[in-house]
């Protein structure tokens, strides 16, 4: 069987145009193409597709039922193409908790200047990913280590870890926390794309108990019915407010090494400038937590070999 797009294309044209004359006129081909495509088309599926006994062709049954799919995979096809002209007019960035926190906003009216033609468009995906290896980015925002050599990664800067407290909490009182005041309360933990884990306690001080969550949604929510607390990247505490959570810097947790991941073999058009555009941003734009920097021995933890 060798049916082929241009012989469903015709079918359907002439199915919608009534008669093989102004389908050939609406398609910009001669009426002899249309003939012979709809023939071929017969051919391949062994039965007719149209009654030509009157002024205007009817649709036999099997016909009928052929054209209905014909529609769909054309439908299909042509949001394939859409997928590839976006590629070209648009450049995703996924992420998971947060896009790159109080940086978002500057980065995406810097590059409007910079590159009017490619929209700069940012995609949540609560995966370890952020919707990279879903297709849905071309490049994501990547908070935890990345252990998949088929992706590629680029360091953008740093961020410090924050935590977020019921603001009923006498912990919310506090300018600043330290990783044994958390200790004290359930912490909620996203495993699979959070950037908390217990590594952060020392053995002989872990928190007294942990709560597995799906996604920023469910974690704010537990926060703020004061059913747990949790720690977070800075950009969740700028992006993220949620009436009834607290965002608190910890003063003595190891910062977050922020970097930018693609494909290693299929890597973005205009990768370079995004990535340079970033780092600029993270350099020159000093973090909230300027008043409580961690100590020096976490701050050096944060290193990280670029590409």
């Amino acid at each position: 069987m060798d049916v082929q797009l241009r012989h469903l294309r015709m079918l359907v044209a002439v199915v919608d145009a009534g008669t093989f004359t102004d389908a050939a006129a609406m398609l910009g081909c001669s009426q002899a193409a249309v003939s012979r495509s709809i023939a071929a088309l017969e051919t391949s599926l062994g039965t007719r597709m149209l009654d030509r006994s009157t002024h205007h062709v009817l649709l036999t049954g099997p016909g009928s039922r052929v054209v209905a799919h014909a529609r769909r995979i054309l439908d299909e096809v042509a949001f394939l193409q859409r997928i590839a002209d976006d590629s070209r007019t648009e450049l995703r960035v996924g992420y998971a908790y947060a896009a790159m926190g109080k940086h978002t906003r500057r980065l995406q009216k810097t590059w409007a200047v910079a590159h009017p033609g490619v929209s700069l468009v940012f995609v949540h995906s609560n995966t370890p990913t952020g919707g990279l290896s879903e297709g849905i980015a071309d490049v994501s925002v990547i908070r935890r280590p990345l252990a998949d050599d088929r992706f590629e990664t680029a360091s953008i800067g740093i961020e410090y870890r924050y935590a977020a407290v019921d603001t009923d909490n006498a912990l919310a009182r506090r300018r600043s926390l330290r990783l044994a005041d958390l200790a004290r309360y359930t912490v909620a933990i996203d495993y699979r794309s959070g950037t908390t884990s217990l590594d952060l306690w020392p053995p002989d001080a872990q928190p007294v108990s942990t709560r597995g969550i799906d996604g920023v949604d469910e974690w704010l929510t537990l926060i703020a019915a004061g059913q747990a607390v949790g720690m977070t990247a800075e950009a969740t505490a700028n992006q993220n407010p949620r009436p009834g959570v607290a965002y608190r810097v910890v003063t003595d947790a190891p910062p977050i090494d922020v970097r930018l991941a693609w494909w290693k073999d299929d890597p973005p058009p205009l990768l370079d400038a995004l990535v340079d555009m970033a780092r600029q941003l993270y350099a020159t734009a000093p973090p909230r937590a300027q008043r409580h920097r961690p100590p020096a021995t976490a701050r050096a933890s944060a290193g990280g070999a670029d590409r």
